[in-house]
């Protein structure tokens, strides 16, 4: 059943243990606001801190069931979930726009992808999951699960992300604890709900609700947390890092984005990249961890460029997610709406040309977070800070470079590079080196920054991540590889190392003589 736009959800609580808890003392609440109408408030959902020792405790438990279950018992589970998404794609595609903002048809395209992740862990994961085998020397090696998987996800794609995590850990034996983002409690209870007609066996799946300073913090500092996944901003990164210092053993993979660059080089197709930089920039108000935050085109092509990409982005439809060809809904909250705007007064201020100027907009029948696609061109001697910041929301910053070899330079400086668009003429002499020279970990020719496949293995370079890949590569992160020797050959003394002296009687005792030191009278 589909909830009315402005219907409150159901607050269940935390799940724990195969059942749905509400804490029996509330350290806090968090409130689940539509951004795109406020007026709309899904519910006020209460946390407690104690709920997450009790969360990890059962996924500990159930670890120990879990991980006898064979592989195919766990890909049953799999299946059971995929189908049971399936049969509620419009109820999480309305529930996803009603929590982020989306529009709805961007929404129904996040919960396709969700199904498509499943789909893949069980088309290709079963391989990565199986062990190595050396016939000739009877030899193995084994993926092991880690055991307890921490999970914080994020809320600009939450349904994906929570998907490919938590499947993909309890796929390799893991039990989870998700905590799904402040911003989106219900599509984290709505995959609560699901795993609950799953027919796990109690606490391979668990969820506590809160926010990420308190209860996030509380569950990645964990002691007996095996592994952890984060995404999310970098200063929370920097911060949990900061809580493990005595845990330098602990796999923690950090997806801390910070958004794509593209590099336009005069000779390519002027419209497709005008076309790929808007829809990166802009889709999801800018939000997600690989939007199009920089452009850096080359002279010859600069103004041309820029003057079309300014006015494709001042066209775009902003508005409310449940109306029809809406392009671009609002922020998550008022505090990006805030950092939104005091970047773009810090780009004026420090001598760059606003060309779409960073405001918010006051839609007549809306009361939402919403502000308007912004592009600023940079002013080179003055860009170095710009270099390293992200910005929040929107924000493109357009880059002018001499050549394809000054473009590049600007792009290996910065500070994210989780993917980066290259548009250029196919036929370009030049683009092998091109190719070559670009350090990035997600490489798109001719395509926006947002376009991703899960089937490959990339991992964000600078300060987008610690190095370790997503996508289905995510199972090698998620177990650890266990080498095992047999030997079934009879024992045969003659084939000893020299020295053991294996051959003395033992009535004889060793002679040691001179191995004694007597203390001095």
């Amino acid at each position: 059943m589909i909830l009315g736009r402005h219907e409150r959800l159901v607050r269940r609580g935390d799940y724990l243990r195969g059942s749905f808890v509400k804490p029996e003392r509330i350290d806090g609440y968090i409130v689940g606001i539509n951004p795109g109408d406020r007026s709309d408030v899904l519910g006020r959902f209460g946390f407690s801190e104690a709920s997450v020792e009790h969360a990890v405790g059962a996924a500990r438990r159930g670890f120990a069931v879990w991980r006898r279950c064979s592989l195919a018992e766990r890909s049953t589970a799999l299946r059971r979930f995929r189908e049971a998404l399936s049969r509620e794609q419009e109820r999480f595609a309305a529930l996803i726009s009603r929590e982020t903002g989306k529009p709805l048809w961007e929404s129904r395209q996040e919960v396709v992808a969700s199904i498509r992740v499943v789909d893949l862990l069980l088309d290709e994961g079963l391989g990565l999951l199986a062990p190595r085998i050396l016939h000739e020397t009877d030899a193995r090696s084994d993926p092991m699960p880690h055991g307890v998987i921490g999970i914080l996800a994020p809320h600009n794609l939450p349904l994906l992300h929570s998907c490919l995590q938590v499947l993909a850990s309890m796929m390799s034996g893991n039990t989870v604890v998700l905590k799904p983002s402040k911003f989106t409690p219900g599509v984290g209870q709505g995959i609560a709900e699901i795993m609950d007609k799953c027919r796990l066996p109690r606490g391979v799946f668990n969820l506590v609700q809160g926010s990420g300073a308190g209860i996030g913090q509380r569950l990645a500092s964990h002691p007996m947390v095996d592994a952890l996944i984060f995404s999310g901003a970098p200063q929370s990164a920097a911060s949990i890092q900061s809580a493990l210092g005595d845990r330098p053993d602990l796999p923690v993979l950090y997806q801390c984005g910070g958004k794509g660059c593209a590099i336009v080089v005069g000779g390519c197709n002027m419209e497709q990249a005008v076309y790929e930089v808007v829809v990166g920039a802009y889709l999801t108000a800018g939000q997600r961890h690989n939007s199009t935050a920089r452009v850096v085109v080359t002279n010859d092509i600069f103004d041309a460029f820029c003057e079309q990409v300014m006015r494709r982005a001042a066209s775009v439809n902003v508005g409310y997610g449940f109306e029809d060809q809406t392009f671009m809904g609002p922020v998550i909250s008022d505090n990006v709406r805030a950092r939104y705007r005091r970047f773009g007064r810090a780009l004026v201020a420090d001598g760059h040309t606003p060309m779409l100027e960073a405001h918010n907009l006051d839609l007549s029948d809306r009361r939402g977070f919403y502000v308007n696609p912004a592009l600023y061109a940079i002013n080179p001697d003055r860009g170095q800070q710009f270099l390293v910041d992200e910005p929040p929301g929107p924000i493109l910053l357009a880059y002018r470079a001499e050549d394809w070899q000054a473009a590049i330079k600007v792009h290996n400086q910065l500070s994210f590079r989780p993917a980066t668009s290259l548009f250029v003429h196919p036929d370009h002499p030049d683009q092998p080196e091109m190719l070559k020279r670009l350090r990035t970990g997600a490489l798109n020719i001719n395509r926006g920054t947002i376009g991703a496949s899960q089937r490959l293995p990339s991992a964000g370079m600078g300060r987008s991540s610690n190095g370790f890949s997503g996508g289905i590569d995510l199972l090698r992160f998620l177990t650890r590889p266990r080498a095992m020797l047999v030997e079934r050959r009879p024992f045969d003394p003659t084939h000893m190392v020299p020295g053991l002296n294996w051959d003395a009687s033992d009535d004889d005792p060793p002679d040691l003589t001179g191995a004694l030191v007597e203390d001095d009278p």
